[in-house]
């Protein structure tokens, strides 16, 4: 689950000096039931997380459906009790959660399917294209996919902005020396760089902005030298639900997409009051 006092921010920055309404309108002491209904058919995501949030402000929290669950419309997910000024104080940003990482889920698990049927060895990863990397991050494992590096000090990518001020050897080389138990990953975008890459002693060989066509290029020519057994091939860069399968089709390990977290639509989950207890 991602740590509680990170979610507590949101709750902050969404209530700095209070639930003025809840305040003005509902009396102190007021107790009521609610729950939480999925508005549409997907994976849920986020539960673990709204949860919590309800729990640290005293609210009870029943979990009906778990985090990776497939859900339908109207299916309640969580009931809550509790203080009614609580329940609407947390609604938002545990709404706002879940259907953020409801979405991502949702669309993970549809391509992981996708990519599968065509290619059951390659992996679906996520990138670092977004600001709430522990929501979307976590959002990815949900439906199956990868979470990719979850941050700069993860893993060693080198990437063309580090190649313009490096050579690719000696960045590999560099790279080789700073650590023995980090994998060493580079970013090219041609055939010869993909050979240049594995030649110097890359681990993962990122594939980016190239077409199928231009891969599977690459590919038979890392064959025939025989370098594709040492390394994994991840390809990423223009990527779209309308394309993967192209991509899959292709002797690759890994494909990345921002578009998991770039652009997938939150899912609609409600929180509806029942009434007072």
């Amino acid at each position: 689950m991602i740590p509680l006092s990170y979610l507590l921010r949101f709750i902050e920055e969404d209530a700095p000096f209070g639930d003025l309404t809840s305040e003005a309108v509902v009396p102190e002491g007021t107790t009521a039931r609610a729950v939480i209904i999925a508005k549409q058919e997907g994976v849920i995501a986020g539960v673990e997380e709204a949860k919590a949030l309800f729990e640290h402000f005293g609210v009870e929290a029943e979990v009906k459906k778990l985090d990776g669950e497939e859900v339908k419309r109207e299916d309640v997910i969580i009931e809550l009790r509790g203080d009614a000024r609580a329940i609407l104080l947390v609604e938002r940003t545990a709404l706002n959660v879940m259907g953020r990482m409801s979405g991502i889920a949702t669309e993970v698990k549809k391509l992981v399917e996708r990519v599968k049927a065509v290619n059951p060895k390659v992996r679906v990863a996520g990138t670092r294209k977004t600001l709430l990397k522990p929501i979307d991050k976590r959002a990815i494992i949900i439906g199956g996919g990868e979470p990719h590096r979850f941050s700069l000090s993860d893993a060693i990518l080198i990437k063309d902005n580090h190649l313009a001020l490096v050579s690719l050897e000696e960045a590999i080389r560099r790279a080789k020396a700073f650590s023995v138990y980090k994998v060493v990953e580079v970013e090219v975008e041609s055939l010869e760089g993909a050979l240049r890459a594995a030649r110097a002693g890359a681990d993962v060989v990122m594939l980016d902005n190239m077409t199928p066509e231009e891969i599977a290029e690459t590919i038979e020519a890392l064959k025939r030298e025989g370098l594709r057994e040492r390394v994994k091939i991840e390809v990423s860069g223009g990527i779209t639900p309308k394309n993967i399968e192209e991509y899959a089709e292709l002797d690759v390990d890994v494909i990345s997409l921002g578009y998991l977290t770039h652009s997938v639509r939150n899912f609609d989950v409600s929180l509806e009051m029942i009434g007072k207890v």
